[in-house]
Formats: structure tokens, sequence, C-alpha cells
């Protein structure tokens, strides 16, 4: 079934898309710090993405893409670097109107410290396997500037939401990596990564998506709170809820 990639980008997107113009949400009203955040996480995981399916860290069945390339990427894997950051962003914007502020400055550095500490001794431990290591080291880095250089103090929020992130971000995985259909969708070199699974799922995914959607929030944060410098405080209700 060639379409079936595409379809799963297709049902990602959807709903999210539907209702960011319900009035209570108004997730387009934030599409101008969104979609530059989107454009430049999504350049930065390509060029990773093209890369690693050039040296056979993972790859794609023919089975289930339509066969249209760019970079040496399926046209369904790129669109997968736009779906799965819109639905994630447009969640977490969502959670926010619902979640009070989880601001613990002591809470939030001891959490983030202990997971730095655990991924770059996973990095360390998987040096020698490129998608473990650079998975690893890579969210050890961007936790690492957001706490201590950047000194957010939304991660404990973040924390949360992603812990409600990983759920349809798992079924959606589990799709590609071959749960309930014949073959998989995206297969992955054992060589390269840890070798252990979730189901189907490698357990580096639950890293790769939390740093890939870490990265569009901070972006989007970032785009946003420029747009209220710029606007002098002008932004909407909306704009102010997601970077709360």
């Amino acid at each position: 079934m060639k379409w079936l990639y595409l379809l799963v980008n297709f049902f990602t997107i959807i709903i999210p898309f539907v209702f960011s113009f319900h009035p209570k949400l108004m997730f387009y009203k934030t599409w101008r710090a969104f979609f530059p955040a989107m454009l430049l996480v999504g350049l930065f995981f390509i060029i990773w993405d093209a890369a690693f399916t050039s040296m056979g860290v993972w790859g794609f069945n023919e089975r289930y893409v339509l066969g249209v390339n760019i970079l040496g990427l399926p046209i369904e894997e790129i669109l997968f670097f736009i779906c799965i950051p819109y639905a994630c962003v447009f969640t977490y914007h969502c959670l926010n109107i619902f979640l009070k502020s989880r601001e613990n400055k002591t809470v939030q550095k001891w959490v983030t410290l202990f997971m730095i500490s655990l991924l770059c001794a996973a990095a360390i431990m998987y040096a020698n396997r490129w998608y473990s290591a650079t998975t690893f080291a890579l969210l050890a880095i961007v936790l690492f500037y957001l706490q201590f250089v950047q000194r957010v103090k939304w991660l404990n929020k973040f924390y949360i939401i992603y812990a409600v992130l990983i759920i349809p971000f798992l079924m959606v995985n589990g799709v590609l990596t071959g749960s309930g259909i014949e073959e998989e969708v995206v297969w992955y070199n054992d060589a390269e990564n840890m070798g252990v699974r979730i189901s189907t799922i490698p357990v580096e995914d639950i890293f790769y998506g939390m740093a890939l959607i870490l990265m569009n929030v901070a972006l989007y944060r970032y785009f946003l709170k420029k747009r209220i410098v710029k606007t002098g405080m002008k932004i909407s209700k909306h704009e102010q809820i997601s970077i709360a």
C-alpha cells in the first residue's frame, strides 16, 4: 500500500489542523511563530535524516511510499517533519491552556541535570552506534543549553506535556516500525542502535522525538516572545497562552 506513510502523516495532522481554528484554541494565530520554528528544526532533522539514510542507519520500505524523493528521502519523510511538529506543538498549545504554572526552579534543575547525566552516560556507552550516540548527545546538549544557558522556566511543564505526547507519538511510530502491518515502513539497522525495542519501536525514538519536539517548542516560544518585543506586547491572548 504505497499510500500508507502519506496517510499516517495526513491523519496525524488533520484533527489538529481543523481544531486550530476553534474559537477557544485559535492556534492559527500563532502560526507566524510556529512555521519559522518548524522550518528551522525541520531542516536540521532532514539533513540528519538524509545523512543517516545514505549511511544505512535506517531506510524506507518502497512498498509503503510513493517513490517521490527529495535529498534521497521519500516525500512522506519530509512531510513527517511538518505533520508531527504541528500536531505536537498544537497539543502543547492546548495543554498549556489547562495546565497551571509548574515553575519550580529546584525541581526542574535537578530533573534536567539527572536526564543530562543519563543521556551523556548512554551516549558514551553506545559511542560506536550512530543512532544511539547522536540522539542521546543531541538531547543532552539541547537540555543543557535551555537549562543552564537560556535558564528557561518552562521545562517542568514541557516534561508533563511530553509524557502525554508520548502516547500518540508511539502509536504513529508503532505503525511506521511495523506494528499491525506486514512489514515496517521505516527499517532500522540494529547495529547502529541499542537493539532494545518497545514492541517494534527502538527506544532511541522516544529521545529522538523528545529532541524534535523540544527544539520546535523552544524556537516557537522564542519567536512568540520576539513578536512581543517587536509589537510592544500587542499580541493575541492565544499567543500569550503559548509562552505562559
